[in-house]
Order: structure tokens, then sequence, then C-alpha cells
């Protein structure tokens, strides 16, 4: 056991509070640490603070989606629960007021999606450490946690070369997807061996892989705005947004959106059967009825002519070939032509049969269990001290900043409950 007196024996350094990596959660908790003037040390792996930071939003860093903390709430599912307390303690509308008072501004897109006026995931990762180092938090790069071990009414962090000793623990260190960026599941380990049940990780946002081989054939084809709806425990559910066909699937935020769905069940014996609308924005009946309209405009037009102005012509001329309908003319649309276009673009079927490796996910599905966490807290159950914040808790959301601002969420409410 440590005591003070050992510790000034042994001449070991002390903390107030240990955070476990650097990444938006890691830099947010820090923050409110050292804000409550806690003394505050962070550890992480990389040589520079934010590296998977800089690949969201495509490099441009999606913030957070502008809506209620009851809506965020609800477009976590079940465990939205879990989120409310800290979403409501920090919502959207805070972190973007957070950000301001740091002088960085941001914007609002169409899709009510949240970006730094400026574009660049630097700005956002430069303005969170900058105000850490001001508040004087202590940045240890370059070091790798080997364990942390619970010391009487201490913790001790162990690296390569050193031991720090704190009162109270934050471990943000990701989950498994993109571990070129320093996420590689050490944080499961930290708490299971603290005692903690760590729910199987899984891709979650991640591409899907199709039984069919077709969709290689026209690989790199993109549709700006599809749905996609699947039957699952008979609820049908519906996600939206772009799709592009891969090598062996399918990817774009349409299907990213839908493996959140389907990882739990994949890979399997089955195949879960989807279908993809192509042209969302009209029902059949007005698909049918605007194919009528063209092909009477434009009698001597083929089919894929006409499909052209509604899907990449790469796109049209596969199906349609596909179908052996490419040489239809207007003037030959009967009935029976009119319902295999509606089926082609309205209800194109595939067989997912597994996601794509949980390395190539933008998130990862599963880890430390929210039942054993206090919500209010963000503290463990089981291990008082111990602290969680962002994708190394069991819980995850959709794209479009969803994850972003549960890394600020989940960050401000441990930093803030730790320096206490």
């Amino acid at each position: 056991m440590f005591t003070g007196d050992c510790l000034r024996r042994f001449g070991l350094e002390q903390t107030k509070v240990c955070i476990i990596g650097a990444g938006p959660a890691g830099l947010m908790a820090s923050i409110h640490c050292a804000a409550a003037n806690a003394e505050t040390a962070v550890f992480e792996t990389n040589t520079t603070a934010g590296r998977k930071l800089l690949l969201t939003g495509g490099g441009r860093c999606n913030l957070t989606h502008l809506a209620s903390p009851d809506e965020i709430v609800r477009s976590f599912g079940p465990k939205g629960r879990f989120l409310s307390y800290c979403l409501h303690k920090f919502p959207p509308e805070h972190v973007r007021r957070f950000f301001r008072e740091l002088g960085l501004e941001s914007v609002v897109e169409k899709d009510d999606c949240v970006f730094p006026s400026s574009d660049r995931a630097e700005d956002v990762r430069d303005c969170l450490i900058n105000h850490a180092k001001n508040l004087n938090v202590r940045f240890y790069f370059d070091k790798s946690v080997k364990r942390i071990t619970r010391e009487g009414s201490f913790f001790a962090v162990h690296t390569d070369r050193e031991i720090i000793v704190a009162e109270k623990v934050i471990i943000a260190t990701g989950g498994l997807s993109f571990p070129q960026t320093g996420s590689t599941g050490d944080g499961y380990r930290f708490a299971k061996e603290l005692g903690h049940t760590i729910v199987e990780p899984r891709a979650s946002l991640v591409p899907l892989v199709t039984r069919e081989n077709w969709p290689g054939l026209i690989a790199g084809t993109a549709v700006e705005n599809v749905k996609i709806s699947a039957r699952i425990d008979n609820k049908k559910i519906t996600t939206a947004g772009a799709l592009v066909f891969t090598d062996n699937g399918i990817g774009g935020l349409a299907a990213w959106d839908m493996s959140r769905h389907l990882t739990d069940r994949l890979p399997a014996q089955k195949p879960v059967e989807i279908t993809i609308d192509l042209v969302p924005a009209m029902n059949e009946t007005e698909f049918e009825a605007y194919l009528l309209g063209l092909f009477a405009k434009y009698p001597k037009r083929t089919i894929i002519n006409v499909l052209f102005d509604l899907v990449p012509k790469k796109l049209a001329g596969f199906l349609c070939r596909r179908a052996g309908i490419a040489e239809i003319t207007g003037s030959q649309l009967k009935k029976g032509y009119r319902i295999k276009i509606t089926q082609l673009l309205k209800k194109l079927p595939l067989s997912i049969k597994s996601t794509r490796p949980i390395a190539e996910a933008i998130v990862t599905r599963g880890g430390v269990s929210t039942a054993e966490i206090n919500t209010k807290t963000i503290e463990s159950k089981i291990c008082p001290g111990l602290f969680f914040a962002g994708e190394v808790i069991d819980v995850d959301g959709p794209c479009g900043g969803y994850s972003l601002q549960i890394c600020w969420s989940t960050g401000a409410l441990a930093g803030s409950e730790a320096a206490k």
C-alpha cells in the first residue's frame, strides 16, 4: 500500500488525477479537471495528442450534431438512458459555446452537423491542447501505460520507466477502431484488471460486405442520397445518406449507419437481407408516373439514357444490362418493364454477410459495461476513484457528430467529478 511517507521515501511522482489517453475525451476531461484546480497529468502513447480527432469529418472535424439533449439521447437507442445525464449537463450548445469562448467559431450545415468555421480538425485539437497547457495540465507523450493497479487509497500508473501515483484515474483510451492512431484496446484491459466487465468490441459505422459479387464491378460508384431498409426482429430499420459501392459490398454514410444495427448479428450463416432505394425523393407511384412522363416526351430514348438523370451512368448501365432491359425504349415501355425498373431503383436487393474489420470502423461498439458505471458521475461502481470517458465505454451512436458529442459530454463530466 502506498502512503504519503512511502511516496516521499521512494520519490514517486504524484498527481491528483491521471488521465490515460489524449484524444477528444481525455483532453476535455483534463481541461475540466484542471479548471477545478485539480493537479492533472495525461499519458498518451503517441507523440502528439488527438491523432484520431484529426481524421474526424474527413479532416474537418464534425464537432457535434445540433439537436436537443433528448434528441441525442434517442439517437443512441437503449444506451441513451445511460447517457442522458451527461448529455443534459454538457449538450451540443454547450460544446459550441465552449469552443467559441476559446476563440474557435463553428457553423451548422443543412444536415445539422456542426463543424469549425475553419474546416480544420487541427484547429480543434490545437485549441484543446493549448487550453489544457494554459491550465497547467502535464502531458506525457510517447508514454505507453502498461498497467494500472490499486494500492490502498491510491492508483499506481505503470509505464516502462516510471510509476505515477494518483488519487483518481480516468481511462479515455478509445476503442479498437483505427489502431494506427493508438486505439489498441488497452483501456479494456486496464478496466478488466480493475474488475470491470467488457462487452465484446465490434465494428460500428463500418462498410458492409455483401454475399453478391456484383458491387465490385462498379466499385467507386457513389450515389448522393439513398435509403437502406432491413427488417430486424419484425421491426423495419431505415438509414439514409450517401452510398458508395466497394470491392466487396457497400460503404458511405447510409451503409455505416445501417452497420450499427447489423454488427451484433454478423457474421452469420444466414445473411441479412436489405433493400436500397436509389431515388428516395419519390415513392413508387410517383416514380412510375415520372418514367411515363419522360418516355412519353422522349419515346426513342433507351431506359439507360433516361435513368442517367437519376443515378450515376455506370450504375444505371450496369443495372439495366444485368436486368436485360438496356435497349428498351420509351415506345416499348410496357407495364412489366415499368415494374422491373421500379424494383431495380426503389428496392434493389442485397444480402449482407459481414462487416469489414473493426480496424476499418469509425467507432467501436462494445467496451466497458454501462451497468458498472454511475450515470451521474461516470465513476466506476466497482472501483471508486476510477472514471471512464469516450469510446472506451459501451456506447455508440450514428454518423454526424454524435460520437464526438459523447466524448465531450463524458469527458467533461468525468473531469469535473474526478477533480472533487
